[in-house]
């Protein structure tokens, strides 16, 4: 396999982990900074909208790349939304103690309800964006992160063994109640399977493709994501350290942390010039 051909890959895993990296690292400033960047990040989905549609009836491979990152900046507004505490649901608190079965899944739906109503307009909007447009690689890759979400999500709910609520911006901390440990759950092997098979067609779909063109960098670009997406869920069963993967990101966190822990270093520690 020529460089080339890794490219649609490597850009791919690096946008995902850059993407990823950015989103924590703004969730977890200041809340005075949240309407900055919330507005920075709607005009860039405004854009990416456009973006979509644009490339709909093109089929380069420059338009494979442009639907691909505008399908991720949709997301990303979504994402930060809901890490922000903006746009999450009905229910803003804690899981209530000794809410069991039915009536927990009641709460928890409750808490995303609205997020998933946002996920559902941004999809109908890209589909709107592209009507019958030959370059549809936007609206797969918004259909395949919205179904490798909406699966992690049902396995928080179930039961893993690394949540990642290490992860999780202040304002959204009591979303962890609604988390279960446990080292493993019934829907995890299935999620798994279907992720694997799914990722296993689509690279061999890849490399059947001709190279160099836009169904060989399309089939790339969403294996590459699938496969991410089928990490990402090894990642809630092994015990791994999934914060050093976005240290960088996660900075402004540490500081206010430790604010927390220690309110009075500041006052008590002398000015480094007496030291």
């Amino acid at each position: 396999m020529t460089l080339i051909a890794l490219l649609p890959g490597l850009y791919a895993i690096l946008l995902w982990w850059f993407a990823t990296g950015i989103i924590l690292l703004l969730d977890n400033l200041h809340p005075r900074t949240y309407p900055w960047s919330l507005g920075g990040c709607a005009l860039l989905a405004a854009a990416s909208l456009y973006g979509i549609a644009a490339t709909s009836d093109s089929t380069s491979v420059a338009s494979a790349y442009c639907a691909f990152t505008c399908a991720l900046l949709v997301w990303a507004l979504i994402e930060m939304s809901f890490l922000m505490g903006v746009v999450t649901g009905s229910w803003r608190r804690d899981c209530p103690p000794g809410a069991q079965g039915v009536r927990r899944l009641k709460y928890a739906l409750a808490a995303i309800l609205h997020h998933e109503l946002a996920i559902i307009v941004a999809a109908a909007l890209i589909a709107a964006a592209i009507l019958d447009g030959a370059n549809k690689l936007a609206l797969w890759t918004f259909i395949a992160l919205w179904a490798m979400r909406q699966s992690a999500k049902v396995n928080l709910f179930l039961g893993v063994r690394n949540t990642g609520e290490q992860l999780l911006p202040p304002r959204i901390e009591y979303m962890k109640s609604f988390f279960r440990k446990r080292p493993m759950n019934p829907l995890f092997p299935v999620s798994i399977t279907v992720l694997t098979a799914a990722s296993a067609m689509l690279v061999m779909a890849a490399v059947a493709a001709p190279a160099g063109t836009q169904e060989a960098a399309s089939l790339t670009l969403l294996a590459t994501l699938v496969l991410l997406g089928t990490l990402e869920h090894w990642f809630l069963m092994l015990p791994l350290d999934v914060e050093a993967l976005w240290r960088w990101s996660l900075k402004a966190r540490k500081g206010k942390a430790a604010q927390r822990l220690d309110p009075m270093r500041a006052i008590a520690a002398p000015p480094r010039s007496a030291r």
